[in-house]
């Protein structure tokens, strides 16, 4: 296997080839998927200083495969499938250690997947998705592509983790070890929840979305070109805000707030670890 610093200088002389693609070009992304889907290179990654870092080089792979390849018919068992070649269903055995329940589930090849994550039916785990050891990934739930789920997390049934593939210089979604999404809650545009942090039910974060710390009277929100960051083991719950215009006043009208009622306690950690003896 070539390492990363080879397969990202072979990509690079790849970036702007205009005539036909060879062997040696597709050997070329065959080894940068595999590096991908072994979780040794990712999309962004832990800067060491608390934040993240964005590879760009790893996205532009990524669109580069959908370059390079060819729609064909990948057809799985009795699902039809069509898609590029360069792109089919992950192939994952018994040593992987990754625990795909019956019903539906899709992993895209190019994600990766690490021992311990369990995947309930049906859920879809898109292309430069890094899912770590011991996360759950529950019915209907989606991460997207590039998205970068933590150790020890639970995504509930119907959770959409938002994937950012374009442009390439944006953060993905970052949730953190040990956080839990709560049923139908969305996270998108480059949103990071803190490490053991709680969505509610229902909670949606954008880029554009404000976040009211009624704990420490504050207010979070992105700004310039940082992303919304939920503080590591802050409880969200959806909320909203009065319309302070005469016309929302008149008819009563309040906007979607989400709001961060308090910080993750024994009893919420105890209540969150239920979840363990699903693993």
């Amino acid at each position: 296997m070539r390492s990363p610093t080879d397969v990202q200088a072979a990509l690079a002389s790849l970036k702007d080839k205009t005539d036909a693609f060879s062997y040696d070009d597709r050997a070329v992304f065959q080894h940068f998927k595999v590096l991908l889907g072994h979780g040794h290179i990712r999309a962004a990654e832990p800067d060491g200083q608390g934040g993240w870092r964005v590879n760009v080089w790893v996205k532009e792979g990524i669109l580069f495969g959908f370059r390079l390849g060819t729609l064909k018919d990948l057809h799985a068992g009795p699902f039809p499938f069509f898609d590029k070649d360069t792109y089919p269903l992950k192939t994952l055995t018994l040593e992987d250690k990754v625990r795909i329940v019956p019903g539906g589930t899709s992993i895209r090849d190019g994600a990766f997947v690490a021992p311990g994550v369990v995947v309930m039916p049906p859920a879809y785990i898109n292309v430069g998705a890094y899912v770590d050891e011991g996360t759950m990934v529950d019915s209907h739930a989606l991460v997207g592509s590039c998205a970068q789920i933590g150790k020890r997390v639970h995504l509930s049934a119907a959770a959409q983790i938002g994937g950012v593939l374009e442009p390439v210089g944006a953060m993905p979604v970052v949730i953190e070890d040990d956080a839990m999404i709560g049923g139908g809650c969305g996270v998108y545009e480059g949103t990071r929840v803190g490490a053991g942090a709680v969505l509610a039910p229902g909670v949606q974060l954008t880029a554009a979305t404000p976040l009211f710390d009624l704990v420490n009277g504050t207010m979070h929100r992105a700004e310039n070109g940082q992303p919304l960051v939920v503080p590591p083991g802050a409880v969200v719950v959806p909320g909203s805000r009065a319309v302070q215009s005469e016309f929302g006043q008149q008819h009563g009208l309040a906007l979607y707030a989400p709001m961060i009622v308090k910080y993750r306690d024994a009893r919420t950690a105890a209540a969150v670890s239920l979840e363990d003896v699903l693993r």
